[in-house]
């Protein structure tokens, strides 16, 4: 696990530093999380949650009638789709980081193939554990690999 901070600080667990095997891995995740930085998903993913918090409030208030037990249904589906909403906002925000981090990595010198190994190494840690990828914050490794490599194959498209 890794992770950035809205204040620029980035993070790296133990467990996954000890399963990368090279410099140019390591480069990998850290341009990833950079990626994170420079986007400023942090930032923007606490102001959507507030904003989505506020609109599943007001759905749960508008629907439930204490005077009818059948309307907290409504009201819990309507909390679940702000939930959905927000694991949403953090895919795109994988996916755009992993972009950038091939982009910071390729103009540090490493040689972007390098996170498609990172994210061999994350499927392989999460081999059935994870959840299906509509509940989950993060894509799939799998389906990373793929725009991985083509975001390797589209350089030019760096900014």
């Amino acid at each position: 696990m890794n992770f950035a901070l809205p204040g620029g600080q980035i993070f790296i667990t133990r467990a996954l530093f000890d399963k990368l095997q090279t410099e140019g891995e390591l480069a990998g995740v850290l341009g990833h999380e950079i990626g994170h930085v420079v986007a400023r998903h942090s930032a923007e993913h606490i102001a959507k949650a507030q904003l989505t918090e506020g609109l599943t409030g007001a759905a749960v208030l508008a629907t439930y009638d204490p005077d009818n037990p059948a309307s907290a249904n409504t009201a819990q589906v309507a909390a679940l789709i702000g939930q959905l909403i927000n694991l949403k906002f953090g895919r795109d925000d994988e996916l755009e980081s992993d972009f950038l981090g091939v982009c910071f990595i390729n103009d540090s010198g490493y040689n972007p193939e390098e996170l498609v190994r990172v994210m061999q190494v994350l499927a392989e840690a999460s081999q059935g554990n994870a959840p299906p990828e509509f509940f989950s914050t993060h894509p799939n490794p799998e389906n990373r690999i793929q725009r991985i490599q083509e975001a390797i194959q589209n350089l030019a498209a760096c900014p």
